[in-house]
């Protein structure tokens, strides 16, 4: 008996349910794609940590950043923002020596920059999630019908744009509109799972 036909960007994962076909080719998305992308995170360490890891995978895939996000953490102090801002020159040459994460200078120095950006926001605003949380997009402004296609062709939208432009404002580095809106997708602020995708009417019922 044929397989039903499968709507575009959609591919079943190996217990056979459908999910985005980024989703499913390793087990390592498999596990990322259900039980965290597009689930909202109202956590300020975590959105923090995804934010900074975003930045480290400018130009990289995420598999490669996902793999090594348990290095990332030993090395960035669990992404607590009080530690990282903290960081000296010499915790800048102890990473650049880290083989477990990406060694990358501008990055490096960017997160440690960018905790204390984040400090300060909280000091303003008394959390980062808060913050985040004010960049809800309009319904309007991404269809949920898109397809994987539509996705890829627009990385970024009005409301990641304008959360790119107010972070570097604020003197954060490494936020560029895709940038963002990628931190956005993860963390829930949008539910960018595909039409016919399982994990889709999850991720929504917890926004």
């Amino acid at each position: 008996m044929a397989k039903p036909k499968l709507p575009p960007g959609i591919a079943l994962g190996p217990d056979e349910r459908p999910r985005c076909a980024w989703g499913v080719s390793t087990a390592d998305y498999v596990a990322y794609h259900d039980a965290e992308w597009g689930f909202p995170v109202r956590d300020d360490r975590r959105l923090f940590e995804k934010i900074c890891l975003e930045g480290f995978q400018s130009g990289l895939s995420w598999l490669t950043i996902l793999r090594k996000r348990e290095a990332f953490r030993a090395g960035f102090a669990n992404f607590e923002m009080t530690k990282v801002a903290a960081f000296k020159a010499r915790d800048v040459t102890r990473l650049l020596k880290d083989a477990g994460i990406v060694r990358h200078r501008g990055k490096i120095e960017s997160t440690i920059n960018n905790a204390k950006c984040a400090l300060a926001l909280v000091d303003e605003l008394g959390s980062l999630t808060d913050y985040a949380w004010m960049f809800v997009p309009p319904a309007t402004e991404r269809p949920k019908t898109m397809n994987l296609a539509a996705l890829r062709a627009n990385p970024s939208t009005q409301t990641s744009t304008r959360l790119s432009k107010d972070l570097k404002k604020r003197g954060w580095s490494y936020v560029g509109p895709t940038t963002v809106y990628a931190f956005m997708q993860a963390m829930g602020l949008v539910n960018d799972h595909l039409e016919g995708c399982v994990i889709r009417p999850l991720a929504e019922a917890a926004r």
